[in-house]
């Protein structure tokens, strides 16, 4: 991935940190969910098409907004936490050059293949 994209990624990774410290939950939290959502990736067990689906549905950007303005709505800070704690995520994993799936397998990403060098 392109240097630049890192670089919106890491500031997106920080508005995350920033909607983490205005919910009442301890800072250790942030840390020990960060990689939560990779939970996502037991769908490979039932194939690449569900696998592709249960971990874009917890690394989807527009999911992580949607669940956060449900917390908002309802005042819930552990739905805000969820919606917060999938966005970071999302950031972090794009910033280590993993991307949303394809149902090739699971290293097919919309920003390339895991593995081969993304220069620039």
């Amino acid at each position: 991935m392109k240097w630049i994209l890192k670089i919106e990624e890491l500031f997106m990774m920080g508005l995350g940190i920033y909607l983490f410290s205005l919910l009442p939950y301890k800072w250790w939290w942030f840390l020990v969910l960060l990689l939560a959502p990779d939970i996502g990736m037991i769908g490979y067990l039932f194939g690449n098409k569900a696998g592709a689906f249960l971990y874009n549905l917890f690394h989807h950007k527009g999911v992580a907004i949607a669940i956060y303005f449900l917390g908002v709505y309802l005042t819930s800070p552990l739905i805000q936490l969820i919606g917060v704690m999938l966005f970071s995520h999302a950031s972090f994993d794009r910033i280590m050059g993993y991307g949303l799936k394809y149902e090739r397998g699971f290293k097919y990403t919309h920003l390339g293949e895991i593995g081969k060098q993304n220069n620039g």
